[in-house]
């Protein structure tokens, strides 16, 4: 099994330093990982069709079509989808078959680095044994695709650059099964610190192998990505 590692864009996301985190976890799982730093690996169905597992963080910048083509068709046909953050949520606006793909689309995170509070709500097996918790980080505010399977969410509280969101319950992380693929999605991730929470760490590490369809305890409808 082969995962492929897309990352660029925006540097504040700091893409290189918070994938290298996962590069030894995916390894001892045996599964190959190589790295492409632009976007145009999308365009290569030679590298697209070894991938059993694309890992993308890329803030800002679009895909062009061939590019979204490429991405949107091999995960289609059976490829995992996952990423955290900006690095799949705040990239590709223009293009509504990436859009559709991932289930959402970063808007803004009211109030900048703030307090709050993520509550797992599902018995997914990626949530398995983790318990609410705490973070101060940005807190996602996006549009979503109403038939996401949520694992968790979190409440706004209201800030004054945006009170009316005060209530809202967002979507932190969620999957979603796309054509022969799976998609995996965390909002967390600002930076290497963020994805070093234990909760975040252990929900990102699960959701790559639920996306590469490798089998994680309770879970017993994972096969392969072809």
């Amino acid at each position: 099994m082969r995962a492929l590692i897309v990352r660029g864009g925006w540097a504040g996301h700091e893409p290189v330093a918070c994938t290298e985190l996962f590069r030894d976890f995916l390894e001892n799982q045996g599964i190959a990982v190589w790295t492409a730093d632009t976007l145009d690996v999308y365009t290569d169905a030679d590298a697209l069709a070894e991938a059993d597992l694309i890992v993308q963080c890329w803030t800002r910048g679009r895909f062009t079509t061939e590019q979204e083509q490429g991405l949107v068709a091999r995960v289609r046909a059976g490829a995992g989808f996952a990423g955290w953050h900006g690095g799949v949520l705040a990239v590709g606006y223009e293009a509504s078959g990436y859009q559709y793909m991932v289930g959402g689309r970063f808007l803004f995170h009211p109030g900048g680095f703030v307090n709050y509070r993520v509550e797992i709500t599902s018995d997914h097996p990626i949530t398995n044994g983790v318990a609410g918790f705490a973070v101060h980080t940005e807190q996602y505010y996006c549009h979503v695709d109403p038939t996401l399977e949520v694992l968790a969410t979190t409440t706004f509280a209201g800030t004054p650059d945006a009170p009316e969101t005060a209530g809202a319950v967002m979507p932190v992380a969620w999957v979603r099964p796309f054509g022969a693929g799976r998609v995996f999605v965390c909002t967390l991730g600002h930076a290497p610190a963020d994805l070093g929470v234990p909760q975040t760490r252990t929900l990102t590490e699960r959701g790559l192998l639920w996306a590469a369809g490798r089998s994680l305890p309770g879970d017993d409808t994972s096969t392969p990505a072809t």
